[in-house]
């Protein structure tokens, strides 16, 4: 299994751990995460999803105006060249 498909795989697990039901899919050069977020979902959980989605090398949360929540990750391939928009930039 590709190394970016284990982390995927160890975030959707952390994700689901508090409650989150996701979605992993293999891209070509990447291995995306999506996780619906209920509303509410507790401060303590909120701290759980953030520390498990801090392991991918992008993540965001797309609210609509219907007060839908997705919670979505990105974990690059290792062909890839670092991304110069990442931690740290």
């Amino acid at each position: 299994m590709p190394a970016s498909k284990v982390r995927a795989e160890a975030i959707a697990a952390r994700l689901s751990a508090v409650g989150l039901a996701t979605r992993v899919e293999e891209r070509d050069d990447c291995t995306a995460i999506e996780a619906e977020v209920p509303e509410p979902l507790s401060a303590g959980s909120w701290r759980e999803v953030l520390e498990a989605v801090a392991e991918a090398d992008r993540f965001g949360l797309l609210a609509t105006s219907s007060n839908d929540r997705t919670l979505w990750a990105v974990v690059r391939g290792r062909h890839l060249p670092p991304d110069p928009c990442g931690p740290g930039r």
